[in-house]
Parts: structure tokens; sequence; C-alpha cells
């Protein structure tokens, strides 16, 4: 089970890229080595001028673009993904300041704190108020920079229940390394009781601020 819904193209990509990067390395060292003991000049070869083989020349062509290609293929699935969210995907504004994060959700309830149901596709569309900022979750395999002026986007589907770290990846003042939160990803009933208490609590609190004020009487002390 996966933390959240590409998070295995991703790794794909990775763990091939690097697979090939390791094999390369192997293979490169080993003719390395072994052309310095095969044509030591101890031994008393002469060199001799190779002026082209058209064999070696196409495959030493070929096998690179393959590789480049496949390299290309496992990173544009995972990016195909990335760019295509589900039509009814969650809404949530995620707004790049110095330093935090503020998300916003459909009703108007703002937190600091970025809490998902579990299953649920969420479309986090990213801005900032300020400088450049980096929307990251480095367990979800994303970020997505947030630009002053610009609505970029993301989305996830969170598969596992859990806490995990949000950063901004983009060096943004003298508080850049303070800039963490969280993205909590909870049961659907639960985050429909939270939502249910934080759009009570906003209700409220909006009621108290249009209560028009009253004047304490004023009690004169008898001499």
């Amino acid at each position: 089970m996966f933390s959240s819904s590409y998070i295995e193209n991703v790794d794909n990509a990775f763990i091939f890229i690097t697979t090939i990067s390791v094999l390369l390395l192997i293979l490169i060292t080993f003719l390395m080595i072994f052309f310095v003991f095969k044509y030591n000049r101890k031994k008393g070869h002469k060199a001799v001028n190779i002026h082209s083989s058209v064999a070696l020349e196409i495959t030493w062509t070929v096998i690179p673009v393959i590789l480049v290609l496949a390299m290309f293929y496992f990173g544009w699935v995972g990016y195909e993904q990335l760019q295509h969210p589900p039509v009814d995907a969650m809404v949530v504004k995620v707004q790049g300041k110095m330093w935090k994060w503020e998300f916003e959700y459909a009703n108007g309830i703002k937190t600091d704190t970025l809490f998902v149901p579990v299953g649920k596709a969420v479309r986090c569309n990213i801005t900032s108020v300020d400088v450049n900022h980096s929307f990251y979750i480095p367990a979800f395999r994303f970020k997505r920079d947030a630009v002053a002026g610009r609505i970029n986007f993301v989305w996830f589907k969170a598969e596992q229940l859990g806490s995990y770290d949000i950063a901004c990846s983009e060096y943004c003042g003298l508080n850049h390394s303070k800039m963490y939160t969280k993205v909590v990803v909870m049961p659907e009933n639960q985050y429909a009781i939270w939502m249910e208490g934080q759009k009570t609590a906003m209700e409220a609190a909006a009621k108290a601020a249009a209560a028009p004020a009253t004047n304490a009487a004023s009690v004169i002390p008898g001499k």
C-alpha cells in the first residue's frame, strides 16, 4: 500500500534510472580495469588506430537512445497522471507566505495544517502572496512552485492514514527552514465530523464579530 496515488510511478522511474546508472558504472569501471591490464605497455602491445566501425557506432548510438527513451517514458507516465486530476476532486486553495502555509477549503474554512479524507482525490491550487515558495510533500513524491499572481496545481489521493510533512523546497528568506507543516489523512467519517466542527466554530465567530457592541452601564459610587 502506498501513501499517495502515483508514488509507485515516481519510485519506479527512480529505481529504473538508478539501476541503469549503477550497471553502466560497473560496466565502464570493469572495462577500464580490463583494458589497463590487457594493453599494459610492459606487454609490448603496439597501439593501432581504429578508423571506423559501422557496427560499433550504431551500437553506441542506438543503446543510449533506447535507454534515454525508456527513462523518459517512466518519467512521462507519472507526469501525465499528475497533470489530470479527477473531475470530482476536492479543491483546496494553498497559499504560501513568509513563512507558513495556509489552506482554504471550499466552504471558506482556513487552517495552517492540511486535513484530507483518506481515499479522496484532492486538488491543491497553489499560489503565493509574496516571494516564490515550493509546495513539497516528500512522502507523496511531488512538489510544485507557489508563485505570486499565478495558480499552479497538483493533485493526490492519500491511500494511508497518518501525518506527513509539508515543506517549502525553495529558499524564500530568513525563516525558510522553519516553513514546515503537516498533511493529516483522516478516515472519511472523522473528516466529516472535523469539518462540521470547524464550520460551526467559524459561524459562531462570524456572529460574534457581527453582533453590536453593548456598553456596560456606568455605576456612580455614592458620596
